[in-house]
């Protein structure tokens, strides 16, 4: 005891002043306070913060999800997601079916960075077609065809590509490659107008997709014959007339249905073949007749059959009367009014009336199957 007690007694003399008690009180609070504070630095450094993101409006602030520096290397790795700006995004009157899967897309899936590069600059890429007008010639097809290119989500071949009736042995990779590049939920489309009438054109297709949609756009047989009597006229003006070509035997009145003109008018025939392969719901018939007497009534219905919105609408036509039927105010990827060429509306040859009658009286009980399969009365007779 005789050893501690100086100490004790220093100890109790600093601790019996007022002054330098409180001055000790103060070092202590102050040691815990530094504690405290570089202990909160510390956790805080872990803790995500708001990060600013590119949106629409400019840039604004966005919840972190994880690690600070975790987000930031996923934003400078990847492009920014749909997710990321959807909740301030002004949607326009029209959006592509494009944008809408991605924007309806599970909010915790990754779009893959291809697939957004892909959407960015517009290539896509190339699919076999998931709906083909597959007729009828002097129908109306191109007409159709042209009318749907306005819509964004339609993506359509060119040229024929006579792929199931004449190129069939280049293989299916040779046809995906005539097709143009699509985005995710855009359709891919071709027309080709000899595939109603080819036999083996069901099989084939129904092969490549038991899924495809098939449009068939029909005119009176009687006005479409004449049609394609009118279009082979101008390139072989030597031919022999229209009534020569249409009797077997004028004297007795006998149809040549060997004609192809003929022929290709016998609708409900063609139809009991791809039948076999298609049911009903995935064929579509376009009056031709309509397309030109309300163009905007007939395109409702196919976009509805494609399961598309009815972006195609009355203020996409005008009426053109040199021509006798409806053009595009504003055609694919142009500002300017836009009518088919000149080989489209070709005025008709003056048909003996007795070779009409004829022709009616003829194709009447196949315009009455046909009616009866489609479950739709065309007016023809």
């Amino acid at each position: 005891m005789e050893y501690y007690s100086p100490v004790f007694h220093s100890l109790h003399a600093f601790w019996s002043s007022p002054v330098k008690r409180k001055l000790l009180l103060l070092s202590i609070m102050f040691l815990v306070w530094v504690y405290m504070l570089y202990s909160c630095v510390g956790y805080c450094s872990t803790v995500p913060g708001p990060v600013m993101v590119d949106t629409p409006r400019g840039k604004e602030t966005a919840p972190a999800t994880g690690r600070r520096s975790d987000l930031v290397s996923r934003l400078l790795a990847k492009p920014q997601t749909w997710e990321d700006v959807e909740s301030d995004y002004e949607e326009p009157s029209v959006r592509t079916a494009a944008s809408r899967d991605l924007l309806d897309a599970d909010r915790e899936r990754v779009p893959d960075p291809s697939a957004m590069s892909s959407f960015s600059n517009g290539s896509g890429n190339k699919k076999l077609p998931q709906a083909i007008i597959i007729g009828v010639k002097k129908g109306g097809t191109r007409a159709l065809l042209e009318f749907l290119r306005v819509h964004p989500d339609i993506r359509a071949a060119g040229a024929e590509p006579h792929f199931f009736d004449r190129n069939y042995e280049n293989g299916l990779e040779w046809y995906r490659d005539l097709m143009p590049k699509t985005l995710e939920g855009q359709i891919t489309m071709e027309k080709t107008p000899s595939y109603f009438v080819t036999r083996e054109a069901p099989a084939r297709i129904s092969a490549m997709s038991r899924d495809t949609k098939l449009i068939v756009v029909v005119r009176d047989p009687v006005t479409r014959a004449i049609s394609d009597y009118t279009q082979t006229l101008s390139k072989k003006p030597d031919i022999p007339s229209f009534e020569s070509l249409t009797f077997k035997n004028r004297t007795t009145g006998l149809i040549d249905t060997s004609w192809s003109a003929i022929q290709i008018g016998i609708y409900a025939k063609h139809l009991d073949n791809w039948l076999q392969y298609f049911p009903m719901d995935q064929i579509l018939f376009v009056s031709g007749e309509r397309l030109i007497s309300d163009p905007a009534g007939e395109l409702g219905r196919v976009q509805d059959f494609l399961g598309l919105k009815r972006i195609i609408t009355d203020k996409h036509f005008y009426f053109n009367q040199t021509k006798g039927f409806p053009c595009l105010k504003k055609a694919e990827g142009s500002s300017k009014p836009h009518c088919l060429g000149k080989t489209k509306g070709r005025t008709h040859p003056n048909i003996d009336p007795e070779v009409v009658q004829r022709l009616r009286d003829f194709y009447r009980p196949f315009n009455m199957k046909f009616y009866q399969m489609t479950g739709h009365n065309f007016g023809w007779d």
